[in-house]
């Protein structure tokens, strides 16, 4: 048998090798050989506010949530509560939003923290440690601290006020589930971000953070140019949603806001302003619009996801 040469075997190698390399290139793309999508600078959640007026009670919100496709949910505090009271265990809330493939991003309550006086102190301190175990059993970290219960005539010590919202964050320590600082538009002593802002600084704690909306930062008269100075650690909610352009501000409320994009609010200033600050931000759609009250709620919460969606594609 004739021998084979050392160069022949090598050309052959070089051919099989080519040859494999070609047919390697036609098959599809697999495991570590995909490009990577860059990771998206924020998640979404459905507050339930949005599809409240349906008054279908948590658990049916818990599962809208889920079936829409949100990857978290805001909850109200009244509405655990009531859950309870109608015999249900917060460990059975908890595994249903578990189930549903939900986090529970941040909750609504009303306790009057920063009410003036030590009488007002100790009362809304302890509505609010209440309501922040109560949150904590069905596995939140995060709940509003709005400015309920404060006087309309009396102006808001700023300084003060921030030296409050440092203990309230020492209470949020203790409990596991942080206040997070929030100004209502229409609110005649806390309506501003620059307000908020400040009492963050006079709170001097690294665990400050603040809760925005679109409709309170236009109600109030805060603008959007504000977002430009945050970091996004320091705004790991924010609440989404729109306002019409032909009624004027001041004469504006709740009912008012609309999907996003239906309105006339720079959602694509507001989302690169809040990409730009870095982190992931949670957008949380927040409504409480009559008209989709009155539709089915699987439909709207579906609907305010595929509009926050297509906001975000403006900056993503």
């Amino acid at each position: 048998m004739p021998k084979t040469s050392t160069k022949t075997t090598s050309r052959r190698k070089a051919i099989a090798v080519i040859g494999a390399s070609s047919a390697a290139a036609l098959l599809p793309l697999t495991g570590a050989s995909k490009e990577k999508k860059p990771a998206s600078s924020f998640r979404y959640c459905l507050n339930t506010s949005t599809i409240s007026g349906q008054k279908l009670g948590i658990k049916k919100y818990v599962e809208i949530a889920g079936e829409a496709g949100y990857d978290g949910i805001e909850v109200w505090i009244r509405d655990i509560q009531q859950y309870q009271q109608e015999g249900n265990s917060l460990a059975s809330l908890a595994a249903l939003i578990k189930e549903n493939g939900l986090k529970v991003e941040s909750a609504i309550g009303f306790a009057p923290w920063l009410a003036a006086g030590a009488d007002g102190k100790k009362e809304g301190f302890t509505q609010m440690k209440e309501e922040m175990l109560l949150l904590k059993e069905i596995g939140g970290t995060r709940i509003a601290a709005p400015p309920a219960g404060l006087p309309a005539d009396q102006p808001l010590d700023l300084f003060k006020s921030g030296e409050r919202y440092g203990e309230l964050l020492e209470l949020g320590r203790e409990t596991g589930v942080m206040p997070q600082l929030e100004f209502w538009g229409p609110s005649p002593v806390l309506y501003h971000m620059g307000q908020v802002l400040m009492m963050a600084a006079a709170a001097n704690d690294p665990d400050a953070r603040i809760l925005p909306d679109v409709y309170h930062l236009f109600r109030g008269g805060s603008g959007f140019e504000c977002l430009k100075m945050l970091n996004g650690k320091f705004v790991e909610v924010f609440h989404m949603n729109d306002y019409p352009g032909a009624k004027p501000r001041e004469q504006q409320n709740d009912a008012d806001r609309v999907y996003p994009g239906v309105g006339v609010a720079p959602l694509k200033q507001i989302l690169g302003d809040l990409k730009a600050a870095g982190g992931t931000t949670v957008l949380s759609l927040e409504l409480f619009n009559r008209q989709y009250w009155e539709q089915d709620a699987l439909s709207v919460a579906k609907t305010g996801l595929q509009k926050m969606k297509a906001a975000v594609a403006l900056v993503e």
